[in-house]
């Protein structure tokens, strides 16, 4: 084939163009996916100014630090800052993220300052497109600082993506410096409002180390940051407790339970883990507020922090943290991680010094966060043998720690469920039983590993076979004047996989003790499911089918409506509603759901008690409401 033969040769050199932006489009994409509310156009306002601040003092220390904000008819923004050449303007107002604080290699603006990118907040070059989401036009006036002999220059932009540039005279701006100017939108004017900017500014901008006032619509001044009181030096101990206590207050609104001081000085960080008062679930994570060099860059920042530490809440000012590009989050990197094991060990350092430097603080804060411990006990050996003499646990004896219910009980049972431990404890607490309950979540791990740090107390799970042999037998004569009876409540609760036996226990208050765990009934549920089954699945069931457990009814001898239903076999019809009855409110004081027939022997005993107790009544010549006295 011929070289003209060849279609390949024959094609046009490819053509190369540029992307085309949609401004619009752009800043739609913004204000619903990058940032979270139109409020943020503020701080980005601010951090320009902190940032233009910054680049002025690297070339004069001396140069003024002020930022000045004021709220009208129209909103601006006024900082004495390094300022903008005519160059510049056209570089970094007019190339979509293209920032002044860096360039390709990671170095810093066209003016040769050799600055390190962690010196400024913003680096993604989109700040100023936030200001589009409450405002069609922006308006730049600026001189630099770095040019002693440069112009003012004014800059207009459109959120159509048209922009204009002209020179202005020097009077315009006599200093160096930058003044942002929005002319809000109708739909967005809420948020330039006098009230509304002070707020956001006190919110972004309350730990600045630049001065920042906002000027209202009545002309009042108001400076919105403060040194943070972790930062300031107090006269007294108490006097910075207080400080650091009223700034939860106003940050957080609530009063801590203490104070815990946060500083790690290789990531520049600073700041306070304030103990919340009251109890709060492990699932509800924790909002944190993280200032980065003074600026607010999230309220709820649950990474901050080991999932374990959900009862403080933090506020910290960081250096070296960096942020996401929406600069509403930390970016998740190695040094965040580093950063949350530092601070979870900086919290878990002040609770083991809890135990000897202020027990009584320490009892407080366990009433309300013991789970939390208990949680960082299973994983930590350290913590597990400071924290767990001092732990509550529920006992046989009421709520107390491990160390006190040792100190009488060197066998100690533990029971897998809540409804375990209420079926036997008082039972067991009669019968000088030391058992815990460890249906709650950490707890049966926790008592189980107390012979590591205690020597010579046992550990062991309860089985309901233990309770029974604690059990005082019966008489034997008084158990054959029985038989019939038993054999009448064997044969009534058999229909629910359980047995029946006669014992003496006290309380004697306690007419019936049933004895069950949920891996049986589990094991009955499954064999039942066997039963009823064809097929693969019967054959599934079938191959893991064990031998089935049985519930066990415990009847209290030392009960007199025991005894008394124990004479009843010549009336098996009343027997049978007793049995019913004494294993319905047995079952009931095991507190777990009830099966459907369990629900109908219940209200079957029950209504079967309130007739026959009525047909006694009338059988005994009683009168019923509304009865003829002739008839008397």
């Amino acid at each position: 084939m011929s070289p003209s033969e060849n279609p390949t040769s024959a094609q046009a050199p490819a053509s190369a163009h540029t992307f085309q932006v949609d401004l619009r489009g752009l800043v739609d994409l913004l204000s619903h996916h990058l940032y979270s509310s139109p409020r943020v156009y503020l701080r980005e306002l601010l951090q320009n100014a902190v940032d233009a601040i910054t680049a002025r003092q690297k070339l004069d220390p001396a140069a003024p630090a002020r930022i000045t904000v004021r709220a009208d008819d129209e909103l601006t923004v006024t900082d004495t800052g390094i300022g903008l050449t005519e160059a510049d303007v056209h570089t970094f107002l007019a190339t979509i993220g293209r920032s002044s604080k860096r360039d390709a290699d990671g170095g810093l603006d066209g003016a040769g300052l050799a600055r390190a990118r962690g010196d400024f907040i913003g680096q993604f070059g989109i700040g100023l497109l936030a200001c589009f989401v409450v405002a069609d036009e922006i308006t730049v006036v600026t001189r630099s600082a770095a040019t002693p002999d440069a112009p003012v220059v004014e800059w207009r932009g459109s959120s159509d993506g048209r922009y204009t540039i002209r020179t202005l005279p020097a009077e315009a701006r006599p200093e160096p410096g930058t003044t942002v100017t929005l002319a809000p939108r109708a739909d967005a004017a809420e948020w330039t409002r006098s009230g509304r900017v002070l707020a956001l500014a006190r919110d972004f901008g309350g730990l600045l180390r630049q001065e920042v006032t906002v000027v209202d619509a009545n002309g009042t001044e108001h400076r919105v940051n403060r040194t943070p009181p972790w930062a300031q030096r107090h006269g007294s101990p108490l006097a910075r407790r207080d400080a650091l206590a009223e700034y939860c207050r106003s940050a957080f609104d609530f009063t801590p339970l203490d104070s815990i001081d946060l500083d790690l000085p290789l990531v520049g960080l600073r700041g306070v883990a304030y103990v919340l008062p009251d109890a709060a679930p492990p699932s509800r994570r924790s909002g944190h507020r993280v200032h980065l060099k003074g600026m607010l860059l999230t309220d709820q920042a649950d990474e901050l922090l080991p999932d374990w530490a959900f009862f403080v809440r933090c506020v910290v000012d960081t250096d070296g943290l960096r942020p996401t590009a929406s600069r509403e989050g930390l970016y998740a990197d190695e040094t965040l991680a580093a950063v949350r094991d530092a601070l979870g060990a900086r919290i878990r350092d002040w609770l083991t010094g809890l135990s000897a430097s202020d027990p009584a603080l320490l009892h407080r804060f366990l009433s309300v966060h013991h789970l939390a411990v208990k949680e960082l006990a299973r994983y930590d050996d350290e913590l597990l043998r400071i924290m767990l003499p001092w732990l509550p646990f529920e006992t046989t004896d009421g709520n107390v720690t491990l160390d006190e219910f040792a100190r009488t009980h060197p066998v100690l049972l533990v029971t897998r469920t809540v409804e375990e431990f209420r079926q036997v404890a008082p039972i067991a607490g009669a019968a000088g039983l030391g058992v815990v309950n460890g249906g709650y979540t950490y707890d049966r791990d926790l008592v189980h590993r107390l012979p590591e740090i205690r020597p010579g107390v046992s550990v062991a799970d309860l089985d309901p076979g233990t309770v029974t042999a604690h059990l005082d037998t019966v008489d034997p004569a008084a158990e054959l004047a029985a038989a019939a009876f038993l054999t009448i409540a064997r044969e009534v609760v058999g229909r629910f996989d359980c047995d029946v036996a006669l014992r003496s226990f006290h309380p004697t208050s306690a007419p019936a003790l049933l004895l069950d765990n949920r891996e049986a009934r589990h094991e009955r549920t499954r064999a039942q499911l066997a039963d009823e089954a064809d097929g693969l699945w019967a054959d599934i069931l079938g191959s893991l089918r064990a031998e089935v457990p049985r519930a066990q009814l415990v009847l209290n001898h030392l009960n007199p409506l025991v005894r008394r239903a124990a004479s009843l076999a010549g009336s098996r019809d009343l027997t049978v509603t007793a049995v019913e009855a004494l294993y319905g409110q047995a079952v009931l004081m095991t507190r777990r759901p009830l099966k459907a027939s369990e629900s109908a022997l219940l209200n079957r005993s029950f209504i079967s008690l309130l007739d026959h107790a009525m047909l006694g009544h009338e059988a005994a010549g009683g009168r019923g409401a509304g009865s003829d006295p002739k008839e008397a």
